[in-house]
């Protein structure tokens, strides 16, 4: 009997999704290579927003990758969506976040939105028209953010009023629209949180402090103030209480996110301490070859390649709407941080002198992966939904 050929049976065909995707990723390296890389170092030390290569993203649909094309996006897979922050972040931490934080700031209205509001709102996101923004972390209200909200909204008449601050929001003193969570029935724990489209016009809104940060500096992290802020009751997402699942369904789709920006900062700086590794000559032969430079390639060659992975296998659970996302995306985010932290920390070491001088990359790829540990929830907080998965929450003790 013939053997089958192996060729024949086990590798499926291309599909169009998938060459669609070779061909979006092809030119974001090509755009990354000659448009942003150059940018990179200017945009960290000048801590400003590139708005220039917003309008470049925006004109090669970059900020609409996974909002469906009847609402104006390019209706791709979640997969899609991370290769490409991945392929941005290999060049410049704070430039991802103009697709990421993009995709963070339309996902409650995609998720819990009317169709009145997708259609108002989400064309003019994924053209890039308007920037959005995502609030929910206040001063008291990080890890805990549904026992300590502070920020309320009043129901009156055809209207809400908000009154609280919010901290730590990205984008925040540039966006167009930011979706805000705000309590609406304080009796009710996080079912009394509620979620609201708020434009940056809308009376009462104020942009508070800019925060200067260790890293990711071209990306403005900013107080927002809501002082009798007036939000028409049309722009309240999905119904009262409805806030607090509506923003957990949410960091199950920008947790993976976050983790394509933490690979890609891993991946550049792998890149750049490889090349410098194989140009560097001591002792007679390039740094490279030596087995104590050697190894610690080796070991973060590993650990990037195993990122990837788990990264690409969570967008796929995503895209698939698997009941177990919430904890695919967790992992990634998890295990993506920490191997940002300890491959740019390592590469720092392998350029020795010069990779702690801002002369070189890799002291600023440094600077920005230790955010990815801390937002979208601290590795702690990873750890927690991961263990829950595992083991469930625990239930108190009956009484005798």
């Amino acid at each position: 009997m013939e053997t089958p050929s192996i060729m024949a049976t086990t590798i499926p065909p291309r599909t169009d999704a998938q060459d669609d995707e070779a061909l979006m990723l092809a030119a974001v390296r090509e755009l990354v290579a000659k448009r942003v890389a150059p940018r990179a170092a200017e945009i960290d030390e000048r801590a400003e927003f590139p708005m220039d290569l917003k309008n470049l993203f925006a004109e090669n649909d970059l900020l609409g990758i996974p909002i469906p094309s009847e609402y104006g996006g390019l209706g791709g897979t979640f997969l899609t969506y991370v290769k490409v922050v991945e392929e941005i972040a290999k060049a410049c931490a704070s430039s991802s976040l103009i697709v990421a934080v993009q995709e963070l700031g339309m996902l409650p209205i995609l998720i819990g939105g009317s169709e009145a509001q997708k259609r108002q709102y989400l064309p003019k996101l994924a053209s890039g028209e308007w920037i959005c923004a995502y609030a929910l972390t206040e001063a008291s209200s990080g890890s805990d953010a549904a026992g300590s909200m502070r920020t309320r909204a009043e129901h009156r008449g055809d209207s809400y009023v908000l009154n609280g601050t919010k901290i730590w929001i990205t984008h925040g003193s540039i966006a167009d629209v930011v979706c805000v969570f705000a309590v609406t029935d304080p009796s009710k724990g996080p079912n009394g949180i509620s979620a609201f489209i708020v434009e940056k016009d809308f009376a009462g809104f104020h942009v508070g402090n800019k925060e200067r940060k260790m890293g990711i500096r071209g990306s403005p992290t900013v107080e927002l103030n809501f002082n009798g802020c007036i939000v028409p009751a049309s722009n309240l997402l999905g119904a009262e209480g409805e806030g607090f699942k509506i923003a957990m369904k949410v960091l199950d789709k920008s947790r993976p996110g976050i983790a394509a920006q933490a690979l890609g900062i891993a991946a550049g700086a792998l890149d750049y301490a490889a090349n410098y590794a194989k140009e560097r000559v001591a002792f007679g032969k390039p740094i490279g070859q030596h087995q104590g430079v050697g190894f610690l390639l080796a070991d973060m060659k590993t650990e990037v390649e195993a990122a990837r992975l788990l990264l690409y296998e969570a967008a796929r659970k995503c895209d698939e709407g698997a009941p177990d996302v919430t904890l695919w995306a967790a992992m990634a985010k998890l295990k993506c941080g920490d191997v940002a932290m300890a491959v740019t920390t390592d590469a720092v070491q392998v350029l020795g002198g010069f990779g702690y001088s801002a002369e070189y990359p890799v002291e600023r790829m440094m600077r920005d992966a230790k955010i990815t540990q801390i937002y979208e929830g601290t590795q702690q907080i990873q750890r927690l939904v991961i263990s829950r998965a595992i083991v469930g929450k625990g239930k108190p003790p009956t009484p005798a």
